[in-house]
Formats: C-alpha cells, structure tokens, sequence
C-alpha cells in the first residue's frame, strides 16, 4: 500500500485484499475482536496462546509481542481510504505523472538485466513489475518505517472489522520472525502491514517472496532483486500467463486483481504497464 502519497495513506499495496472482506459475525466479535482500546490486552492474552497453537515458538511470541499496544491511529487510517472512490481518470491523474513516467522508464533501463532474468524466469512483463513498484513506493524512495508491523496488525487483528484476516497477517508476521527471515527489530513499514518495495503483507511474503540478489535473505525492503522477483512470482503464483495482453477483459487482467482488488489500480497498473510498452 506513496509519492505515491495517496497510496500510503490509503492503504494500498496487497493489503486491499481485505477491501471485500465479509463483516465477522456478532459471536466471534464476542470472543476475538472488540472495538476501542479497552480489551486489547485481554484479546492479546488471548492471542498468545492461539499463536503458539497455530506453531509460532513462546520465545518468539512472547518477545515479539512483549509491550505491544493499541494504535488508535491505525484504526483512523482504516477507517479513511477515500481515494477508491475516485473515478479511474481522477485516479490516474493523481497518481501517474509526466515525472513518475520517467522515473519508470529510467528504472526499465538502469535494471534491464534483473528485469530480463524475471521476464524469463517468471513470464510477468518488465513493465507490470515496474509500475507496480512505481505506484506502491515511487521506486523504493516512500518505504516507509514509520509503523511497527506487528502493533499496527495486532490493532487490526484486535478490531472487529476484518478480525479473521488480519489476525492470519499478524500470525505469519510472528512466523517470518520465528523462521529467521526478518528480525524483530526489522518489521517496520506501512500503517496496515506491509513490508518493503512493493508492500507485501506477512502471508504473501511467508508464500512468494524470493532470494534472487543469492544473498541468502528474502529482503524487500533493501534488494531490488529480490523484491521485484517477489512481485513477479506473486503474479506469477496467482496464474499471469507468460506472452499473453494484460488489457481489460484478458486472464492477465483479472491476475492484476489478486495484487490488489480495487478497480481503480488494477486499471492503473494495466494502463501505467501498456504505455510503458508503447501499447
């Protein structure tokens, strides 16, 4: 989910996945959300405990969310996502411009050899990889590391509106922890979540994310490679066809939907992609 301005505080990247969400029902609100910050250390308690069952280790449970706290901030930032009801001219306008252009086109050459070994390794075409990173971080240059992950998923985990979801996001937060891809003190980035270049949220990151710098680390906050191969092989996992269009009405265009549901930005990653192409 930045300048890409609009898309930080909005919320995008994988985490509009939740945007179809079906509201939990009244009874499991009972038991494992609540509104306001009055029972989260309760819910925390809780959630402990149902961590280590799901298979994340006590240490690592209990080190992790060891002091974390409700953000009310968070919740304002939820509750705010006002630009998916602009109409995809308004949208594109905003958030693709002459200088965002230029900057993806420079990317499309300064990093032709990565782009040419993900085009063959992974099918995805170099110019949906570089939108994607130009509309979700501008490129690297708006990562953020203003949020703790783990507080601002613990918050949403907590709150009843997509409760089952975020809840799943912040069990795989703990286990990208437990299993030594990121340490604690790493696992900082966007409001709702998401980590590094193209913002992938934990289960994403735990199913696609890749070491393709041969480092040994999955790192999308600081290798190039890796996060743009991250990105291509999500798409890739999700059934992008290798040589087929991505345009309105294709199967590559209904792909571009798992990276993110709203109409608006799957447009925008087509539209952004195709005139890259020189379609």
């Amino acid at each position: 989910m930045r300048g890409t301005t609009i898309a930080r505080t909005a919320g995008f990247g994988l985490v509009l996945f939740t945007l179809l969400a079906t509201t939990v029902p009244a009874a499991a609100q009972a038991r494992n959300c609540g509104e306001g910050a009055g029972g989260f250390n309760r819910w925390m308690e809780g959630y402990k405990q149902r961590a280590v069952q799901a298979g994340v280790s006590p240490r690592t449970t209990n080190a992790v969310l060891s002091g974390i706290t409700y953000d009310a901030r968070i919740i304002r930032l939820d509750r705010n996502q006002k630009s998916f009801k602009l109409s995809f001219e308004q949208f594109y306008a905003r958030r693709v411009g002459t200088a965002l252009m230029n900057r993806a086109r420079q990317r499309l050459k300064t990093h032709r050899a990565v782009l040419d070994r993900i085009e063959r390794d992974f099918g995805v075409p170099r110019e949906i990889v570089v939108s994607i990173w130009g509309l979700e971080t501008n490129f690297g240059a708006d990562v953020s590391d203003r949020y703790s992950i783990v507080r601002s998923l613990a918050t949403l985990a907590y709150d009843c509106r997509r409760s089952p979801f975020f809840t799943a996001q912040l069990t795989d937060a703990l286990r990208i922890v437990d299993r030594g891809y990121m340490p604690a003190a790493q696992m900082r980035g966007g409001w709702a979540g998401e980590i590094g270049q193209t913002q992938f949220l934990p289960s994403p990151y735990i199913q696609f994310a890749v070491d393709y710098d041969g480092d040994g680390r999955r790192d999308l906050i600081r290798s190039i490679p890796d996060a743009l191969a991250s990105t291509a092989n999500f798409l890739k996992g999700h059934g992008w066809q290798r040589g087929q269009p991505w345009g309105q009405g294709t199967h590559n265009y209904n792909v571009l939907r798992d990276w993110n549901r709203a109409q608006v930005y799957q447009r925008t990653i087509a539209t952004m992609a195709s005139r890259l192409s020189g379609r």
